[in-house]
């Protein structure tokens, strides 16, 4: 089934509207990535038509993705910026101070999306969601959202947000079981940002996306992104070292899985396939 709540060809047209935002359900994720060779790579994303750049707090390269978003020449109107609160700045002293400094970082007065970037570890729901709270009054972000939330947690997050949110970012690839977050996402009214949807590599080795992968003359990476999007809810994140795969990775827009593809797709997912679970940060999992 397509997705019905998007619409456009390219990555700058295909957004998914959720509670007053403009998501672009095609988003570059950075993590793991520094410096002039990152920002080389968002220069020529943000060039090929990708306009939603995912970062965070902890992956320490805030700085390297304003500097990008500046040399790219791109109006930073026309991108989407998603950060991350990380644990330690969850207390209440600790949290707006933390916004400042991404700001300044990202060289912006505001970001388009704020999140918490996991629920265990620094402060209770509540609190966490009286800070991204905070940060929506002062105009520091438009949109908030969480990350690696289960669906009880999710349930209460929402409950206890005087903003609505508009997302929950977690781990969803096809070898992974994520129907109850589906399902509390779409009762919550708000989208899914997957995020590792390469599977670390494993999605490259099986032999069922390399046949539709075949069929459809893209490639698997193609293949799982256009997955991903065309379920209701779902935006995904993007992420590669090499140039040369961007313009790929934006062209998903062009095609549609059949109803039967994504249906086998989905069929893949294995029990103990999770592959980001630190204990000390991770929730009880659904």
């Amino acid at each position: 089934m397509k997705n019905p709540t998007f619409s456009g060809r390219d990555a700058a047209s295909a957004v998914l509207k959720i509670n007053g935002a403009n998501i672009p359900v095609l988003g570059f994720g950075t993590f793991g990535m520094f410096g002039p060779r990152l920002q080389n790579i968002l220069v020529a994303a943000l060039q090929h038509g990708f306009c939603h750049i995912d970062t965070a707090q902890m992956y320490r390269n805030e700085a390297d993705v304003g500097a990008a978003i500046r040399a790219s020449g791109i109006p930073r109107n026309e991108v989407f910026v998603t950060t991350k609160v990380w644990v330690g700045n969850y207390a209440r002293s600790h949290f707006a101070v933390s916004v400042d400094e991404s700001l300044k970082k990202l060289r912006t007065d505001h970001v388009d999306l704020l999140l918490v970037h996991w629920p265990r570890g620094g402060a209770p729901v509540e609190e966490q969601i009286d800070g991204l709270n905070r940060a929506v009054e002062s105009g520091k972000a438009r949109h908030i959202g969480v990350s690696n939330y289960n669906a009880d947690m999710l349930r209460k997050a929402s409950a206890a947000s005087r903003f609505p949110l508009v997302t929950n970012q977690v781990e969803f690839h096809p070898f992974l079981d994520q129907d109850i977050l589906l399902r509390q996402v779409a009762s919550s009214g708000i989208s899914l940002i997957a995020y590792c949807g390469m599977a670390v590599g494993r999605v490259f080795e099986t032999p069922l996306l390399k046949d539709i992968a075949a069929r459809h003359r893209r490639s698997v990476a193609q293949i799982v992104l256009r997955w991903l999007i065309q379920q209701p809810r779902v935006v995904a994140l993007s992420r590669t070292e090499n140039i040369e795969r961007i313009a790929g990775n934006t062209s998903i827009f062009a095609f549609a899985l059949a109803d039967d593809e994504m249906a086998a797709i989905s069929a893949l997912k294995s029990p103990g396939s999770r592959i980001v679970n630190p204990p000390h940060l991770a929730p009880a999992w659904d």
